[in-house]
């Protein structure tokens, strides 16, 4: 008999896999970046409805970082954090630090645009000078 959750024929959904596994909060966010192009499994652009098996690399592209994961398991319905850890292998890479992650130049609402002076302070806190 199948574990609960789990799949008979050993593939799910891209879209509903996301959701089950927790990389998303809702089935409508992971089917909506399927359907932007920020799904990817194996290497091409996945619809919602595509099938994932056990083996397979799915690429996400959510919350202004990139998932990298392997899926060992194929589940169709959400499951515990504890559960599923154990239905996806994480190669992403480590998430930026709050000091990287902060966004540099942005302005207070209302104050105008940058001086020269200004501009170029923000240009050399982007590495772009």
């Amino acid at each position: 008999m199948a574990e609960e959750g789990t799949t008979g024929t050993g593939s799910a959904r891209v879209d509903v896999w996301i959701w089950s596994v927790r990389l998303t909060k809702t089935r409508a966010i992971a089917a909506a970046a399927c359907r932007a192009g920020h799904v990817r499994v194996n290497g091409e652009r996945a619809k919602p409805a595509q099938s994932v098996r056990a083996g397979d690399e799915v690429r996400l592209f959510h919350a202004g970082r990139e998932r990298i994961v392997v899926v060992r398991r194929p589940v169709t319905k959400r499951v515990g954090p504890p559960v599923a850890a154990e239905c996806l292998t994480d190669n992403s890479p480590p998430p930026p630090t709050p000091v990287e992650a902060a966004v540099v130049g942005i302005r207070d609402r209302g104050a105008g645009r940058p001086t020269k002076r200004e501009r170029r302070e923000i240009e050399t806190l982007r590495g772009n000078r």
